[in-house]
């Protein structure tokens, strides 16, 4: 049972006064007077930037180089590193400057009003588009030729009868 007041005690016993806990770093670690009095005395070192690969540049470099397979084109990308000198010339998929009213590289939907919507608007529309269409429906069916076939042909124009001749072989034809 616990004293009454404090926790459990646990079976560990802990090091000397001299033990630090954590890890020191001589030449970073100041502590914290170091952090609190000296926090803007740091010098911000600016990285350049680097400019992705140009591809397209790079490709066509290799075809007229003369490169066919894969292993070439590999090669000549690793030996003429070909980079973008434009920062507004970003291949797809890097960050570009978004404007205010895109959403995740969308641009928002316009506010549809609710007046329109409690006053089914829109369904009335849609009523008058479906309307128009049946009506030019109706009229390319009217506009709609027959085309004659072979047998409507020869149904409205028979062909002439012929004459019926009765043919005798030519050993008959002295008697």
């Amino acid at each position: 049972q616990p004293e009454l007041g404090k926790p459990l005690r646990n079976c560990y016993s802990l090091p000397g006064l001299n033990y630090t806990y954590g890890l020191y770093l001589p030449r970073t670690d100041g502590g914290v007077a170091e952090a609190i009095g000296h926090w803007d005395s740091v010098k911000w070192v600016r990285k350049k930037r680097i400019m992705p690969r140009d591809y397209v540049t790079m490709n066509r470099g290799a075809a007229e180089a003369g490169c066919t397979t894969a292993r070439e084109f590999a090669l000549y990308h690793k030996y003429m590193d070909i980079r973008c000198k434009d920062p507004g010339r970003l291949p797809r998929g890097w960050p570009s400057k978004i404007p205010a009213d895109m959403t995740f590289g969308r641009p928002t939907r316009p506010s549809i009003p609710i007046v329109d919507i409690i006053h089914h608007r829109y369904k009335e529309l849609w009523m008058e588009r479906q309307r128009a269409r049946t009506v030019v429906q109706e009229l390319q069916k009217k506009k709609l030729e027959v085309r004659e076939t072979r047998t409507t042909f020869l149904r409205t124009h028979p062909p002439p009868v012929k004459e019926e001749s009765f043919w005798h072989p030519a050993r008959f034809e002295k008697v």
